[in-house]
């Protein structure tokens, strides 16, 4: 049976992998402004984190798949700090706030159950 962690690096790299492809699929839902400078920004994003997603995924258990789950809290971080000020309604800036903390959380919980059961 597979980490907790690299499952969750398989979600991340796939999401994002659809982020790089069709940057609408985070810009429609927030009702960010679709420029290209907007479509650059997800794209960019998604790149970023389909490398931490497939460096989760491949990480071997211990530091190493800590660290990548670490650089996916902390990306997530950053994201829901920054990009809800890019999202013109408060209300969607709040769903992409909470969106990012979740992916964030996820990340942090997997890499703990799966320190805790020494995996």
């Amino acid at each position: 049976m597979p980490s907790l962690t690299s499952v969750v690096g398989a979600a991340t790299a796939t999401f994002s992998a659809a982020l790089v492809v069709t940057p609408r699929v985070l810009i429609g839902p927030t009702g960010m402004p679709d420029t290209a400078q907007a479509r650059a920004l997800v794209r960019a994003l998604g790149a970023r984190d389909v490398v931490i997603g497939l460096a989760m995924l491949a990480a071997p258990g211990g530091r190493v798949r800590d660290l990548a789950a670490a650089a996916r809290v902390l990306a997530d971080c950053a994201d829901a700090a920054v990009l809800p000020s890019a999202v013109p309604d408060r209300g969607r800036a709040t769903a992409m706030r909470l969106s990012a903390a979740a992916w964030g959380a996820l990340a942090f919980a997997a890499a703990v159950r799966d320190r805790r059961a020494n995996r």
